[in-house]
């Protein structure tokens, strides 16, 4: 009996193991072939039939009628993945404001939503969630039945079992339960993860990582975070706290773990304060007297030299970072990321003159594409990968 039951359950994962393989490939094709799938996944033919005929049973693809091609005999068996089979959600929790995006199984965004968190209380932030996954579902015109899947990205470590780390204040903040609401109220499963992590799935996925399995990527907006890839895989560590740069403030020369925005708005105050030089900045203020981080770029393109200043003091600061990253990880790439990330691009050549400085395996350095999007594409990665590996014990709400 105890033999039974042992090949039993070898025979369903090796089952679970040949559905994700055909699956992987067809999401990413278009109209495939039985002799395609074969060339693709090198499983046998009896094997890729068999996987075929139950993704059809179970509405994950269609077959399509006719030949592919004019052939003799027989004609070829035609699939099509079926990509709106069911969505999966997206969700980038922040300090601020949430972001909710809803897609397709083939990843594409279908509706988007942000909310602003106008009230700290816990209670008001899951509310505030609520509120912008429903928009979201709204904008893509998706029933949450629909759903099989949601994900959630947190400016927290998150360890492999999904329980955040309490070691600073700020990450215990982000403990209220997200994945439990949504699981309860919404009958989705849920995953929880860092959103520096997600960050470096997007990148890898569909931003300027693409293919590369040593990688570092950087959120570098208020404050300095990272994903690390190890041969394409993430690292965690025991608490989920690898990549975590607090302990930037012993670094010679940084001194805080502060992003670009933040460091912007410093030392713009700095600069437009009494006394101080004479600069563009203080015309590209804000009303409250801030000078935020698109203000300073934008003044150092015009020529201001104050601004221009502030810019060599930004890529000196990321050069000894990315130093350190380079020495701890020795990534082929760092991608700069983030809400500031399209304007981090006029820092890259200064930052690649400094880096053989600060490490003697410097790495490459890219700017994320992605934009503010970067965690929510990485959250959306990460669903998708849970429907793939579940897609057999999945119901389709479209079958």
């Amino acid at each position: 009996m105890w033999i039974t039951v042992r090949e039993s359950q070898g025979v369903r994962l090796l089952r679970r193991t040949n559905t994700v393989a055909v699956l992987e490939v067809m999401r990413g094709a278009g109209v495939v072939t039985v002799t395609e799938l074969i060339a693709a996944t090198g499983l046998v033919r009896t094997t890729v039939i068999a996987v075929c005929d139950d993704l059809l049973r179970m509405g994950w693809i269609e077959e399509l009628e006719g030949a592919s091609d004019a052939q003799v005999g027989r004609p070829a068996r035609r699939f099509r993945f079926r990509d709106r089979a069911g969505f999966v959600v997206g969700v980038d929790v922040g300090e601020a404001k949430t972001t909710a995006v809803v897609a397709d199984l083939r990843g594409r965004v279908l509706g988007r939503t942000t909310r602003a968190f106008a009230d700290p209380a816990p209670a008001r932030r899951l509310a505030t969630v609520d509120d912008a996954v429903d928009g979201a579902l709204a904008d893509a015109s998706v029933a949450p039945g629909s759903v099989l899947a949601a994900a959630v990205g947190i400016a927290a470590p998150v360890d492999r079992a999904g329980r955040i780390s309490h070691g600073q204040p700020f990450w215990a903040a982000f403990d209220l339960g997200l994945e439990t609401r949504l699981e309860e109220r919404r009958g989705w499963p849920a995953l929880l993860a860092n959103d520096a992590n997600l960050a470096a799935m997007a990148e890898r996925w569909r931003g300027a990582a693409a293919g590369v399995d040593d990688l570092v990527v950087m959120l570098a907006g208020e404050r300095i975070g990272t994903g690390v890839m190890e041969a394409g895989r993430l690292l965690h560590g025991r608490s989920g706290a690898a990549g975590e740069l607090g302990s930037l403030t012993l670094v010679e020369g940084v001194g805080s773990p502060d992003g670009i925005a933040a460091l912007c708005r410093a030392w713009g105050a700095e600069a437009v304060r009494p006394g101080a030089p004479e600069t563009a900045l203080r015309e590209l203020a804000g009303p409250s007297g801030a000078v935020e981080a698109e203000a300073v770029f934008r003044a150092a393109a015009g020529g201001d030299e104050v601004a221009q200043q502030i810019l060599d003091r930004l890529a000196e600061r990321l050069a000894r970072v990315i130093g350190l990253l380079g020495t701890l990880f020795d990534p082929e790439l760092v991608v700069i990321a983030g809400a500031v990330a399209e304007s981090a691009g006029a820092l890259l050549g200064r930052i690649e003159d400094l880096l053989p400085r600060f490490t003697a395996t410097p790495p490459r350095v890219a700017v994320s594409v992605l934009g503010e999007s970067v965690v929510s594409v990485g959250a959306v990665r990460l669903a998708l990968d849970h429907v793939e590996r579940h897609a057999l014990d999945l119901e389709l709400a479209g079958r």
